[in-house]
């Protein structure tokens, strides 16, 4: 088994570690035996690298590196829009995840366009939201915790269904208590940490969506991993911020 992993324009959307989700991914499938390709998106870079893609990273950036790629990503809508509906994985945090909405209207009320892939808007307003993060996701995994840490000024809104309901922290926008966004095999989060090495749970729910959907491998098929060292990790941050 193969799978190969593309992570959009890494030099620029890793605004707080985001390419440790990589990292993590690759490991996974290190130690299960499943070859994995890891191909880095550039500006310079040949679309059949993401027409081969089974899990794909857009990680975060500032509001102006957001604006560097937008006219990049722009060229790749369609490919990745028709990805998404071929039910490819796809991790968008943080900017990557503002980027998939209509636009994103700053604190000057400048409107960067988004890519329109999905039909939501963020917008810039008041303070911060930072800290520690804490939710309970709606996907169907064990645990339901799914811990991180939070830093954006936008405040997202949307009506599909969220990632999780938050039990500490903002999340999406602080007022309606939901963070982050699923659409198909899309997650759309605020959390960075990075996100998969202490949630090991969310990152096995994307190889079995990639090894099900590439090889129609049953679930009961895959490989549990001895996870202890992860979920200390996981466990010590709900014991501190919980």
């Amino acid at each position: 088994m193969e799978i190969n992993i593309v992570n959009m324009f890494p030099e620029v959307l890793n605004l707080y570690g985001d390419r440790g989700n990589i990292i993590c991914l690759q490991k996974r499938c290190v130690w299960r035996g499943i070859k994995v390709n890891i191909f880095e998106y550039n500006l310079d870079s040949n679309q059949e690298i993401l027409k081969n893609a089974d899990i794909i990273l857009l990680g975060g950036a500032s509001d102006r590196e957001q604006s560097i790629v937008y006219s990049h990503l722009l060229n790749l809508k369609e490919l990745i829009k028709s990805l998404i509906e071929d039910g490819v994985c796809l991790l968008a945090i943080c900017g990557g995840y503002q980027l998939l909405g209509e636009a994103y209207v700053d604190s000057s009320g400048r409107t960067i366009k988004g890519l329109h892939i999905l039909d939501f808007i963020t917008k810039a307003e008041g303070k911060r939201l930072i800290g520690n993060i804490i939710i309970e996701t709606s996907l169907d995994v064990f645990p339901k915790t799914v811990v991180g840490y939070e830093n954006h000024g936008g405040r997202t809104y949307h009506d599909y269904q969220p990632f999780g309901k938050v039990l500490k922290g903002y999340g999406n926008n602080g007022k309606d208590r939901f963070e982050g966004l699923i659409y198909k095999n899309v997650i759309g989060t605020y959390l960075h940490g990075p996100l998969l090495p202490k949630n090991p749970h969310i990152a096995d729910l994307m190889l079995k969506k990639v090894l099900e959907r590439k090889y129609a491998l049953d679930s009961s098929e895959f490989q549990r991993l001895n996870d202890t060292l992860e979920y200390m990790a996981h466990n010590k941050v709900k014991e501190l911020y919980m």
